[in-house]
């Protein structure tokens, strides 16, 4: 569908808007519903433009004065009046059609809009009574935008209806896609710029339909927004041939229709004719999954291609401005103190004819306000985008997916392994209610999570032939070679109510850092909006990590993501570090437990000594942080050394050298303490989970050495514990950027993070050894040399490194196994039922 470019001379302060009414041209639209649908374009770009200049006389019911502008002009036009257009004809097809739609808007500069078409829906008002439907509320919604006290440009989550702030682009048509899954009677309406529409994120994105499936979910209907410009230079999809264009949708799967000009009239019917196209051809790809029809649906999209800035300044100093990338942002700049300029805004405003459209209080005109759809229907009032119906998940019995730890260190186990077997149970559970998904890249098997594969397969809806592997049509793991896509499908997913895991090898989470970020960022905000609804959290898991990469080498050892994350505000961030499989199990029943979190747990998937049984690794949990005293030789004194770890790798490394130093040092007193909350070593005062000092000082002393044996860069550690009494005297053993392909071992080796080296840092900072102390750093020494020449003798390291338990044999004799902590069931339970104490933070604390 192509509507005509309209043609006019250009002259100083003109505007499309200024038309009395819009010339009738046939179409869907009747006379009466042209005439209304523009009417109610037209307020809401009057609403739109607005908010980002004006802080008084709203309805220009008096000439417009300085004071009347703000005096700092912040927002973006340029994009606005095409999402006005979108949203005006997705409200029509809405109450034409009934449909259950919410929109993500790619373009989050288009904020004034869609504030604007909130307002014009009824909905903001009812959210924040103070912006009332008359004069006092409209004023009161201009000042606010981007406004001291006010509310941000972007589509944050103040804006009802939003689950998309797009202010960093790329992740629209993702969050879309995650929204839709398992929603089958939801449309998304997705509107991607095509600035956006350049970013390799969004590139991927499109490949989101051969994802989607016609039965059981939703649809998406992406819209691309051609404008023409970025902040100052074209951009590419509007600058190439239309029938090149047309030839890359359809390659990525898509049937595109156009619509493209500036004149309102024949845009208005040839949107609506599309629409209606859009819809008619979804309807039928629905009947056609109902009947069993193979192959994998083509599903429709619309780009449309309208002026940045349509309707606003034709130029503004001599230049042009509508059509150009001047309109990007604020149009007309001096205001406040240029008359022209002044006038220029004055003219612009009036254009729109704001007294056809708002009555004398302020209200919309009656014959406007009965446009949109009512109540839930509204876009902005929509519940999916305020995850309703979120309800928990069904989590199995612990019990039945633990591995069996008779002593410690013994046995070895795969930590993931086990994970994956407890995720096809959650799979189980939740079939019927399909409110779980398993995403990342193509490394579930890899990750030894292959056990969902038991109950359920790789979504996939193009062509599946024998040998494929776990490919279904309706399966659960979501696998695409793209971090940037699984992890934008989830949190499309759980921004709905929905829950999820997304799964990812460590040194390739930095790829989503920004997106994980933008997150958190909405978190935060929606946490101070009583409407918000709470969404389930978005659960990280990193595998494959830093310590056993040593097959892909140094490209693939970066344990970095979890610095990014303890950045993140206290009230969001958590990061988990189990040291064996069932501790592992704990940590992310807890995680899929929790709302609003950002939960990160690391974990590695290789064969590994397990420590703690069931029992032992729920109150380790509960606890965070505690003194393994099976592993600790002080006795009723003091100890010499700490030696603490965090991390599954760490952990083996800092039991051995605890072993070798009770046989070659049996005198020194040691204490072992392991962390698997990382967020308990800050002071309370940074982040909830922190320790209070006095409990922090009785694990870490407030005088003694510690060895701090640690899964990522040393520094962490140090930032943060740096308020704690002993802080001076942590010595923080971990990754220090010495990365290579060679043995497990020797990567250790390489990191001074090895058994030998944190046997020789613990001598070396307990004085009274004396002599002794000589004598053993020479025993390190030499099984450092015997390491060395063995490990690049034969290509594997020492057996009785590779093969090292720990005996036991040291301990005392009244052994118990006991762990500090608080007892901890994993699950929700009733505050009532006797002995319980409640819950901590989704902890379930029974004393």
């Amino acid at each position: 569908m192509d509507a005509t470019h309209g043609t006019r001379e250009r002259q100083e302060g003109g505007h499309r808007g200024d038309r009395r009414a819009p010339t009738f041209v046939p179409g869907p639209l009747g006379p009466d519903s042209l005439r209304r649908i523009d009417a109610y374009w037209r307020a809401a770009n009057y609403l739109s433009v607005g908010q980002i200049y004006l802080m008084a006389n709203p309805l220009l019911r008096e000439p417009l004065q300085p004071e009347h502008v703000k005096p700092r002009l912040l927002g973006h036009w340029g994009t606005t009046p095409g999402l006005n257009f979108i949203y005006a004809h997705l409200n029509r097809v809405i109450s034409q059609r009934d449909l259950d739609m919410i929109a993500v808007w790619g373009p989050g500069h288009g904020a004034p809009g869609l504030v604007a078409n909130a307002y014009l829906e009824g909905t903001y008002s009812e959210i924040y009574p103070d912006v009332a439907r008359d004069l006092d509320g409209l004023a009161r919604l201009f000042r606010q935008f981007s406004f001291p006290g006010g509310i941000p440009s972007h589509a944050s989550p103040e804006l009802p209806g939003s689950i998309h702030e797009g202010g960093e682009l790329g992740y629209s048509l993702a969050h879309a896609f995650g929204a839709a899954l398992d929603n089958p009677g939801l449309t998304v309406a997705c509107v991607v710029g095509d600035g956006e529409a350049e970013t390799g994120p969004l590139a991927a994105s499109w490949h989101s339909n051969k994802f989607l499936d016609p039965m059981t979910d939703g649809t998406v209907l992406p819209i691309l927004h051609l404008n023409g410009y970025k902040i100052a230079n074209p951009t590419l999809l509007a600058r190439m041939p239309g029938a090149e264009l047309r030839s890359l949708l359809v390659g990525y799967g898509y049937e595109p229709t156009f619509v493209e000009g500036d004149e309102p009239a024949p845009m208005h019917q040839a949107m609506a004719t599309a629409l209606d196209a859009s819809f008619d051809a979804i309807a039928e790809i629905r009947r056609r999954a109902v009947r069993g029809e193979p192959g994998r649906p083509r599903w429709p999209m619309i780009v449309l291609r309208s002026p940045k800035g349509w309707t606003g300044p034709d130029r503004v100093d001599g230049k042009p401005v509508e059509g150009t990338w001047r309109s990007h942002q604020v149009p007309v700049a001096a205001v406040r103190d240029d008359a022209e300029h002044r006038a220029i805004l004055e003219a612009w405003l009036r254009s729109y004819r704001p007294e056809e459209l708002f009555a004398e209080d302020g209200s919309l005109v009656p014959d406007l306000a009965t446009l949109p759809p009512k109540g839930a229907r509204r876009i902005s009032a929509n519940p999916h985008a305020n995850a309703h119906g979120s309800a928990p998940l069904r989590l199995p019995d612990l019990g039945r997916v633990a591995v069996a730890v008779p002593e410690p260190g013994r046995t070895r186990g795969e930590a993931t392994r086990a994970l994956g077997t407890y995720l096809r149970e959650v799979m189980t559970l939740n079939a019927r209610s399909r409110n779980f998904r398993l995403m990342g890249p193509d490394e579930t098997a890899s990750n030894r999570l292959d056990a969902v594969f038991e109950v359920t397969g790789r979504a996939w809806q193009e062509e599946i032939v024998p040998g494929d592997d776990h490919l279904r049509r309706d399966g659960r793991v979501m696998e695409v070679l793209s971090e940037h896509l699984c992890e934008g499908w989830l949190e499309g997913y759980v921004l709905t109510g929905r829950h999820g895991l997304f799964a990812t090898y460590e040194a390739f989470a930095h790829v989503v850092d920004s997106m994980v970020n933008q997150h958190a960022k909405w978190l935060k905000s929606s946490r101070d909006l009583p409407w918000r609804r709470p969404v389930p959290s978005l659960n990280i898991l990193l595998s494959s990590h830093v310590w056993r990469q040593d097959h892909n080498g140094f490209s693939h050892q970066d344990p970095g993501f979890i610095d990014f994350v303890a950045n993140k505000r206290g009230d969001t961030a958590r990061i988990y570090l189990p040291p064996d499989a069932n501790t592992l199990l704990c940590a992310m029943d807890h995680c899929l437990r929790t709302h609003d979190r950002i939960n990160v747990v690391v974990a590695g998937k290789q064969p590994a000594l397990q420590w703690l049984s069931l029992d032992e690794a729920v109150r380790h949990c509960a606890a965070g942080v505690g003194t393994w005293e099976w592993a600790s030789n002080e006795g009723e004194a003091e100890p010499d050394v700490v030696m603490a770890c965090a991390g599954d790798v760490p952990t083996q490394e800092t039991l051995a050298a605890v072993d070798w130093l009770r046989r070659h040092v049996p005198e020194m007193r040691v204490r072992v303490v392991n962390v698997v909350d990382l967020m308990t070593l800050p002071a309370p005062g940074t982040h909830p989970h922190g320790l209070d000092d006095p409990t922090f000082d009785s694990l870490f002393t407030r005088d003694r050495p510690v060895v701090f044996a640690y899964h990522g860069y040393p520094w962490l550690i140090h930032r943060l514990t740096y308020k704690r009494t002993n802080h001076g005297n942590f010595h923080v053993h971990g990754f220090i950027e010495e990365g290579t392909t060679t043995t497990p071992f020797d990567m250790c080796v390489l990191n001074r993070l090895d058994r030998f080296h944190l046997a020789q840092a613990a001598i070396r900072s307990v004085a009274r050894l004396g002599a002794r102390a000589a004598h053993a750093e020479e025993a390190l020494r030499d099984a450092l040399a015997a390491h060395r020449e063995h490990v690049r003798r034969t290509g594997d390291d020492l057996p009785e490194v590779r093969d090292w338990t720990w005996s036991g044999r040291h301990a005392p004799e009244d052994h118990d196994r006991r762990i500090e902590g608080d007892i901890m069931q994993c699950g929700p339970t009733d505050a009532d039922e006797p002995g319980r104490s409640g819950t901590v933070d989704g902890w379930t604390v029974v004393t």
